[in-house]
């Protein structure tokens, strides 16, 4: 959809709903939705809240509201279609409801908050053990059970190789599911989250870097006169937040202790910018002395890689100005700000907000050094 030009056509949107199978809603029901936000983040629960028109003798307060339709974990699928080619920008569940009732007609509102389906991972806690299975097996173990609401696993390799040991060692989950696949990201310096679509019912688990390779989307211009497709954007340059982690490990046969090589975090975070920052902190990790030693390793690795984004950027576009749809996680280039700041970026996060007559997205980009890479930045 990123690829496909929005144009100045209209902006439908397609609500489905159910218990677990769902199916599209009355017409009465997107007639009477005032507003929807939507937000993806990388590596965290996407999140909507969806807004109708309570009117006094409609459909909803009439018969869905009181009946259960809109009660907590109900599922929500949101697709939009912009000059006919759909979209699916959620997939999720209702967590709460509020109803506002007003005396003046017209001002009475139902919103509904939810989010995405890896809440379902997150409400029940287990205690399961692991024999013999390395961290991505593990979470292929997982998020098989989940099969049954449309989520295919896209489950990654762990770069530092970790081969499981069960004479010394037998990997055991305490708490939900998704707290510990969210536990085996971050030691390996991976993100977790899903992505809905392509189709309505389905949804992608990445468990894995983040996308810092491939295809950029087009560019956002801003400060380009006719050509901006953005009002403005702010960037911000926090040389606090790089660290230069140590860690230390312990020979179970000789007792040494040594401290472990700094290890290169390309293979996790492919530079995106020309001149790399400088890691102004030191910080020691605790408990890698009796861990395997891969197992110290893929943390040094993830701990170095994690922090290293200190260059973040933030700002609105209007999605039929831009002429796109600005997908989260995934790379885009930034021209007109500056030598310092153009080039590419990773999208952290984008926040579409729908009324009628309006598509707006907020968004938040990363990357961890000044300057682009190369001179041509696609437009």
């Amino acid at each position: 959809m990123s690829e496909l030009p929005v144009g100045r056509g209209p902006v439908h949107i397609t609500l489905q709903m159910g218990p677990k199978l769902t199916r599209p809603v009355q017409a009465e029901v997107t007639e009477a939705l005032l507003s929807a936000q939507i937000t993806a983040t990388a590596g965290e629960r996407s999140g909507f809240q969806l807004a109708f028109d309570l009117t006094k003798n409609g459909l909803i307060n009439r018969t869905l509201l009181p009946e259960g339709f809109f009660d907590p974990k109900t599922r929500v699928i949101v697709s939009v279609s912009v000059k006919g080619t759909p979209e699916v920008l959620l997939d999720g569940l209702i967590v709460r409801q509020e109803v506002g009732a007003s005396n003046q007609p017209g001002h009475s509102t139902l919103t509904v908050t939810g989010e995405d389906l890896s809440l379902l991972m997150d409400l029940e806690e287990r205690t399961d053990r692991y024999p013999n299975l390395p961290p991505s097996q593990r979470v292929l173990a997982i998020l098989r059970r989940y099969s049954d609401y449309g989520i295919r696993p896209d489950v990654y390799t762990e770069k530092v190789s970790q081969p499981p040991h069960q004479d010394l060692r037998v990997h055991y989950q305490t708490g939900t599911d998704l707290q510990y696949v969210n536990e085996l990201a971050r030691a390996n310096g991976y993100t977790f989250y899903l992505e809905p679509g392509p189709n309505p019912g389905q949804s992608s688990a990445r468990w894995g870097p983040e996308v810092r390779l491939g295809i950029r989307q087009h560019a956002l211009n801003v400060n380009m006169d006719n050509n901006s497709t953005v009002d403005q954007l702010t960037f911000a340059y926090d040389g606090t937040a790089r660290e230069e982690p140590q860690a230390r490990w312990q020979d179970p046969g000789t007792r040494q202790s040594t401290l472990l090589p700094q290890p290169p975090i390309s293979p996790l975070r492919p530079p995106l910018g020309k001149r790399p920052t400088p890691a102004l902190k030191r910080r020691t990790l605790a408990g890698t002395a009796k861990q395997q030693r891969e197992q110290a390793e893929a943390e040094l690795l993830a701990r170095a890689a994690v922090s290293a984004d200190v260059i973040s950027g933030s700002g609105s576009l209007d999605v039929n100005r831009h002429g796109y749809l600005l997908q989260p996680r995934q790379l885009v280039g930034v021209r007109g700000s500056g030598r310092a700041y153009d080039g590419d970026y990773y999208v952290k996060s984008v926040t579409h907000m729908l009324r009628p007559g309006s598509y707006q997205q907020n968004f938040t980009l990363s990357r961890e050094g000044l300057e682009a890479r190369s001179a041509y930045v696609r437009p």
